[in-house]
């Protein structure tokens, strides 16, 4: 049986579940940037194959995400956002505690993408879900709930592993984390506006359907431009917080740390921009002032290699980096806004993804630029310039879609 969406609010079963799955996520998601260096180290790994094949590691789960967003997100059109939440966290659950478990690199890339794969599914259908149940007023503010409380997930796993210096264990405890929570998920109940779509005979879960029509191709590609700037923030400033630390002339900093910092500003932008928007009755106004925040923190960051940057500084740069990748929150909720229901979850489960996954595209941008200038810092603001550019395009084209009646579908 399901329920209207009036009967929810902010702080309903499905926000709260929705909220702590996606802690869940963002613990394992994160955690192989906290525990890298001293994981590949205990695998007898030298400090130039410890960079090397962390940047290939990361790369690898990130595909897996890619791949797994669309997998998900048909499933979630197709089967109903509830078989996402229950298979997603089942998948990276027993990834991760198999994680735990590895003696071999390959072992280990190959881990990261299974639960790449397991973990593309959680954020999307938390959104996907409750913006389908809840009165369009609330659903920005309850997508900010669910990032805030998710992002606090970095967080517990950098003090996860300070407090038992054990990579292994943390591994496993975020296996068991996700498999507690499917006690709680068996309690929440499907959207009605699915429910209505899937006995209507309306094609739902086509992915080819987002790229048969111009128009909708661009919508989507419009959405995943707009997300880069986070990864580029998280998966190259922040993961190797270190290497740029010591290009700038600054020795100390620890990623994990930094890592942690940068949630920490996360979670807070997350709140600030879902708030802010909601203040405003605008994704769009948000979203480019968020821009402007998190492009003066990147220019910040860079010019610590100027003289005055110190480890203290790093750290709080990249907590104000996270806090200008509030905006996540935004981008993700235009994601399920800018559909139909019958290719929501499709779109809202691929999108971060794909925005994930483009991180090691992002790496091979870095890579590429700083070969070619010779600089390794050089390379890694070059890299961000034309990141904010392609995202400040898509947005300015992007149509406003706060308020937006979502009780539509996209026809063939």
């Amino acid at each position: 049986m399901s329920v209207t969406p009036k009967q929810y609010g902010v702080f309903s079963l499905p926000v709260i579940v929705g909220a702590l799955g996606f802690f869940v996520d963002v613990y394992d998601l994160l955690l192989f940037s906290i525990i890298r260096k001293p994981s590949l180290e205990s695998l007898h790994l030298s400090p130039e194959e410890v960079l090397t094949q962390g940047e290939i590691i990361i790369s690898v789960q990130m595909i897996g995400l890619t791949l797994g967003g669309v997998i998900w997100g048909i499933m979630g059109d197709k089967k109903g956002r509830l078989s996402v939440l229950f298979g997603s966290i089942i998948l990276y659950s027993l990834a991760n505690i198999a994680n735990g478990m590895v003696q071999t690199v390959p072992q280990y890339i190959l881990l990261r993408f299974i639960a790449g794969i397991g973990l593309a599914g959680e954020l999307g259908a938390s959104i996907t879900l409750v913006s389908e149940m809840l009165p369009k007023e609330k659903r920005g503010i309850a997508a900010s709930v669910i990032a805030v409380v998710g992002v606090f997930g970095a967080i517990a796993a950098f003090f996860v592993y300070q407090t038992f210096q054990d990579w292994r264990l943390c591994f496993y405890i975020g296996g068991v984390m996700g498999l507690l929570l499917l006690l709680l998920r068996a309690n929440v109940m499907e959207s009605s506006m699915y429910d209505q779509v899937k006995h209507s005979g309306v094609v739902r879960g086509s992915f080819i359907m987002l790229f048969n029509k111009k128009e909708r191709a661009l919508r989507y590609l419009k959405g995943v431009l707009i997300g880069l700037p986070v990864w580029y923030a998280i998966g190259v400033l922040v993961t190797f917080s270190d290497k740029f630390g010591k290009e700038f002339g600054i020795e100390g900093v620890e990623p994990g740390k930094a890592i942690m910092y940068q949630y920490v500003g996360i979670a807070l932008g997350d709140l600030s921009a879902g708030l802010f928007s909601n203040y405003l009755k605008s994704r769009k106004k948000a979203l480019f002032t968020f821009f402007g925040i998190l492009s003066l923190f990147i220019i910040l960051f860079f010019l610590q290699g100027s003289g005055w940057g110190t480890v203290q500084s790093m750290y709080l740069i990249c907590s104000c980096l996270g806090f200008g990748a509030g905006f996540s929150v935004l981008y993700i909720t235009m994601s399920a806004e800018q559909f139909g229901t019958n290719l929501r979850a499709s779109t809202a489960i691929s999108i971060p993804n794909v925005v994930r996954g483009v991180l090691p595209l992002i790496i091979l941008l870095h890579r590429g630029l700083r070969s070619l200038t010779g600089d390794y810092i050089t390379g890694g603001w070059m890299t961000g310039g034309i990141i904010m550019l392609l995202a400040v395009v898509a947005a300015y084209y992007t149509k406003e879609s706060f308020g937006k009646d979502m009780n539509f579908v996209e026809e063939g």
